[in-house]
């Protein structure tokens, strides 16, 4: 039906053996949630997990695990990030104040030079004792007063400074210690949060294909697993507020690869729908309110969601690895309705998306182009 490269880094033969595998093999027992940071105080600081409904160690339940660990390995990421910016920001800042602490001592360093002079001026002229004779034998003693008085602020305003200074300097080093030790410590969880995340990674990049070796033996046996029960972020109330969404979330990374009416030696004619370029797992969304028409678990399409909107229009989401709706359910815009995978006739985990007239294939439209006429532009990059 459609050309696609995945995102993984094997060859795709290579992953559809291991999928095959995995097929074979019993269902692997559950992975355990991991610890997840997300405040800077403690790295090992645990996170709740969203709460997810499973029917039992089968299809459904890979469906929520990996839902979990998505979840979880995105709040990781975004701690991982926050402390990768807060320690470049640290790190300049420890330089910068490093760089006026050496410029304070150079001005101390200094002053204490014009302070030695004032003082060795002093002492060549006599000092304090001399002032009286100073005045006694001056053709005008008051010019001579006024020059002793602008010696003597001159040499207490040297003073004040380089007292200023020497202040102004330990304030400094102080501050500079502190950022420096900040910085070591910014780093230091970051590197813990980096293999908190390498950890997270592996498990959920096995649990990813454990559950597309599901979906796989649900294709082959041509029959639907139990939907899978998520409960996403907001519950069933979608993404509020709004009439008409994109089939996959920004934050989630996607890429738009094979578009309408492209064509391909997938395809016996042209492309029928737009395709996004996703790791198995991703949550799909229905991108607006309505009931689930079909859904179907074989074929070229594999496992697909079927929804017929209230305007009369219908999408379809295809190649899924799971679904997570049953026919007959009502949604709204922004419900998860499956999960991304690549069932059926498929070369790379992906989601085809098509907004069709009628629920046949053949009815469908330029999804992109229906989309942005109602108002949501879709902000995939091309590969």
């Amino acid at each position: 039906m459609r050309p696609h490269h995945g995102r993984r880094s094997l060859p795709w033969p290579a992953l559809s053996a291991l999928a095959a595998l995995l097929a074979l093999a019993p269902p692997a027992a559950p992975v355990a949630a991991a610890a997840v940071p997300t405040t800077a105080a403690a790295v090992a600081t645990p996170v709740a997990a969203p709460a997810l409904h499973a029917t039992g160690p089968d299809g459904p339940a890979v469906s929520a695990e990996v839902a979990r660990l998505i979840a979880e390995a995105s709040r990781v990421t975004e701690a991982y990030e926050r402390d990768r910016r807060a320690a470049v920001a640290q790190r300049a800042r420890a330089h910068r104040l490093q760089a006026e602490l050496d410029a304070k001592r150079r001005e101390l360093a200094a002053l204490h030079g014009r302070a030695g002079e004032v003082a060795r001026a002093q002492y060549r002229t006599g000092g304090v004792l001399t002032v009286t004779a100073r005045l006694l034998l001056a053709d005008d003693p008051e010019d001579a007063l006024r020059t002793e008085r602008a010696a003597r602020q001159a040499g207490r305003a040297v003073n004040r400074l380089v007292r200023n200074t020497d202040r102004a300097e330990r304030l400094l080093d102080a501050a500079a210690d502190r950022a420096r030790a900040a910085w070591r410590d910014l780093e230091a969880r970051h590197a813990r949060l980096a293999a908190v995340r390498r950890d997270l990674e592996a498990r959920l990049e096995r649990a990813r294909w454990r559950l597309q070796a599901e979906a796989d033996r649900s294709v082959a046996a041509g029959s639907c697993r139990g939907a899978a029960r998520l409960e996403q972020p907001g519950g069933a109330r979608g993404e509020r507020g709004r009439v008409w969404v994109a089939p996959v979330a920004e934050a989630d990374g996607y890429e738009l690869s094979a578009g309408f009416d492209s064509a391909g030696r997938h395809w016996a004619r042209r492309h029928t729908g737009q395709d996004f370029a996703l790791d198995i797992g991703t949550p799909v969304r229905s991108i607006g309110a309505g009931r689930v028409h079909a859904v179907s678990c074989g074929g070229a399409f594999g496992i697909e969601v079927l929804v017929r909107h209230d305007n009369g229009w219908y999408s379809q989401y295809a190649h899924l690895a799971s679904a997570a709706v049953e026919q007959g359910q009502r949604v709204v815009a922004g419900q998860w309705v499956g999960q991304a995978g690549t069932t059926g006739n498929s070369t790379g985990p992906h989601l085809h998306f098509e907004v069709r007239l009628t629920p046949y294939l053949g009815s469908g439209v330029d999804p992109l182009a229906w989309l942005r006429e109602h108002g949501v532009e879709l902000a995939g990059r091309r590969p």
